[in-house]
Parts: C-alpha cells; sequence; structure tokens
C-alpha cells in the first residue's frame, strides 16, 4: 500500500511503517499545498493519506477522493507521541476504503 504522510506527522514515523511504500509531503515537493490540492494530487498516486490535521474531515468533502485519511490523534506530532498509534494505524489501513475517514488516538 502506498502512503503519504502530511507534513505536520514526524518523518521517523516513515520507518515504522516501513511495511508500506511511504512518502512525506515534502518528499513528493508538495509543501504548503492547500488540503484540497494535496488531496487532488494524492490520490492519483497514493492509496492512504495519514494526517494529524483534526478539522480535514469537516473543511474537505473527503469522500470524493480516491483515498483513505486516517487522522492520528495524538499529544503532539512527535514521534514519542505517534508511536503508540501505529499498530492501530496499521489496523485501520487494512480496514479503511477509499473515500472514508478514519480517526486513531489511544
Amino acid at each position: 500500500m502506498r502512503l503519504l504522510l502530511d507534513e505536520s506527522l514526524a518523518r521517523g514515523l516513515k520507518r515504522l511503517l516501513s511495511a508500506h511504500e511511504v512518502a512525506t509531503v515534502p518528499e513528493q515537493a508538495w509543501a504548503g499545498k492547500s488540503n484540497g490540492e494535496l488531496l487532488r494530487l494524492a490520490e492519483e498516486e497514493f492509496d492512504a493519506f495519514l494526517t494529524a490535521d483534526q478539522n480535514v474531515e469537516y473543511q474537505q468533502n473527503l469522500g470524493a477522493y480516491r483515498l483513505a485519511v486516517i487522522v492520528l490523534a495524538a499529544h503532539s506530532t512527535r514521534l514519542e507521541d505517534l508511536t503508540p498509534l501505529v499498530p492501530e494505524v496499521l489496523r485501520a489501513l487494512d480496514m479503511t476504503p477509499p473515500g472514508e475517514v478514519v480517526r486513531v488516538s489511544l
């Protein structure tokens, strides 16, 4: 599965998801793009978008995009706060179809 990590997430999360093909927004040269533009670009190349943006599902019609969106809710976006969410993120990736949003938190 191809995953895109939002620029707000710790880049170290990438290695914790190494069973998948993972890229970050900056690696794609998409940093600074609006959520709508970012999602349009992402749906062409990725299966899922991981973000810490708690409002993304209220700001965008995510059902219109051909990718799953996983929203990570942790104390911060630092790697040590995101790491405990990884097992649930992996389960969510297996179960979330395109156009759906899942929130992952402790």
